[in-house]
């Protein structure tokens, strides 16, 4: 609200009732699945147009600004955005953004929630970003020209690497590796190529576990234990990490036996009844009808 009114939006008052069933707290963007919904509401009581992109944005400033967390615009971006079984290819320099259709005929996204809460995760989030930051600067000078870390080829990267400290260093190959993954992800989906996508997310798990150093004991059971099921493609966390979910790539004959089996392996190492969420690729925010 805060932010719509410095963007000089009048608003008039408003009761809510607020109910959601997205867990907090377990890296399942909870706060801008909230940041969107409350936008989209305010816009329709106070007859504004409602751009999801700029409402994106609006809500990504409301999360830096207010809770002090220097978040990116992505989970804004997919609540707002989202389609039906579609992932969603988000350019961060520009905004653009283009739909990469999953094939939910074959496989379903099942969701692991740990039941670790996230120790520290918005100042050591935030600290990453430094870390990454502080490579940008060091990578400059001898590759003019670059501005993030999306400027910096593997090769190059690979080639210049030896410039950084060693935790800059990691977290700077962690970013470098994970945008080609992101975009041999697409690849991959486009080419209904669901194998690869899973044996990329299981790269992307080992390269938050140890160069970001951002999984904990649980999130790395989870994964591993994953792998020992059959059905299963490929398994990561996601979110911020420190706790939290990891997210399965199943295929869909596969998904009810996975849940039953990785909910008892889990049980029995940790002693913690595991959440499983079962996931359909929905529409982002929308008018509820009843």
């Amino acid at each position: 609200m805060a932010e719509l009114t410095k963007a000089d939006q009048p608003l008039c008052g408003w009761d809510a009732v607020i109910y959601g069933n997205v867990p907090l707290g377990a890296g399942l963007s909870s706060s801008a699945a909230f940041e969107v919904a409350s936008v989209y509401t305010l816009s329709l009581l106070n007859e504004i147009p409602f751009d999801p992109a700029q409402a994106a944005l609006l809500c990504q400033r409301a999360e830096n600004r207010f809770v002090g967390v220097q978040c990116g615009i992505m989970d804004q971006f997919i609540s707002a955005l989202g389609k039906k079984d579609h992932a969603l290819l988000i350019d961060c320099r520009d905004l653009s953004y283009r739909y990469v259709p999953l094939d939910s005929e074959r496989v379903s996204v099942v969701v692991c929630n740990s039941g670790v809460q996230r120790g520290l995760v918005d100042s050591e989030y935030n600290a990453r970003r430094r870390q990454c930051e502080e490579g940008i600067r060091l990578l400059s000078q001898t590759l003019p020209g670059i501005e993030a870390l999306r400027d910096v080829s593997v090769e190059d990267f690979e080639a210049h690497q030896a410039l950084l400290p060693e935790v800059v260093r990691k977290r700077c190959r962690h970013v470098v590796a994970e945008n080609q993954r992101v975009l041999d992800a697409v690849h991959a989906l486009e080419n209904g190529d669901v194998e690869k996508m899973g044996r990329l997310m299981d790269a992307s798990h080992r390269s938050l576990r140890d160069d970001f150093e951002v999984s904990r004991y649980e999130l790395d059971l989870l994964v591993d234990r994953a792998h020992v099921f059959e059905g299963v493609l490929g398994a990561r966390l996601t979110g911020a990490g420190f706790g939290g979910c990891t997210v399965n790539l199943v295929q869909r004959d596969a998904v009810e036996a996975f849940v039953r089996q990785i909910t008892e392996a889990y049980r029995e190492k940790t002693g913690i009844v595991l959440e499983t969420y079962v996931c359909a690729i929905a529409p982002g925010v929308g008018k509820v009808e009843d």
